[in-house]
């Protein structure tokens, strides 16, 4: 079976894989547009969005103060095998039944919070690593729609940074990033 939030995952993952795919172990250590993480930081956090939110999908409840390193061997090829998980959790339509335990929003809600750092987050590793990513346009469609129903309330949690202005006439994608506190025209360079 699946939902439309699996169906999403499904089409943003490959895009996603494929970056951490091509990111080469000399540069764990640059900059991202995220100002506190490495690479190598944000490629742990990534894993642990990847992981916990399988859990999520099952309503279990879940720590994130574990912060242990993903990055020993196989790195690559296990965040593409947690990322199918992560779809197939999500692909089973109990996931998007009645609210989240841990997190008291409405499952659908938290299914789309992995689906926004999927997609985000591939981005922000891609400019970091210097690789082409342009993530699935139905993604940034419903993620743009997660954004504005999510208000100020990822702000408030220190989850986002502040809007950065954009002018009209962006692509979609340019402007979901900047809703989530991020530089469309982010450089290593420019941290």
């Amino acid at each position: 079976m699946a939902t439309h939030t699996s169906d999403l995952l499904a089409t943003a993952a490959p895009r996603t894989v494929a970056v951490v795919r091509g990111i080469a172990d000399d540069q764990l250590d640059l900059p991202t547009p995220c100002a506190e993480y490495t690479v190598r930081d944000l490629l742990n956090h990534l894993f642990e969005v990847v992981v916990n939110f399988q859990g999520l999908a099952a309503k279990r409840p879940t720590t994130w103060a574990d912060k242990p390193d993903h990055l020993g061997d196989g790195w690559r090829d296990r965040f593409e095998t947690e990322t199918r998980r992560l779809i197939d959790a999500w692909s089973d339509p109990a996931s998007m039944e009645g609210v989240s335990p841990g997190m008291g929003l409405p499952q659908e809600t938290v299914g789309g919070m992995a689906l926004l750092d999927l997609t985000v987050h591939g981005w922000d590793l891609a400019v970091a690593t210097g690789q082409p990513y342009e993530p699935a346009p139905e993604a940034v469609d419903a993620l743009r729609e997660l954004v504005e129903q999510l208000g100020p309330l990822p702000r408030k949690m220190g989850v986002f940074a502040e809007v950065v202005p954009t002018s009209p006439g962006l692509p979609d994608v340019h402007r979901l990033l900047a809703a989530t506190g991020r530089d469309p025209a982010w450089t290593g360079a420019a941290r």
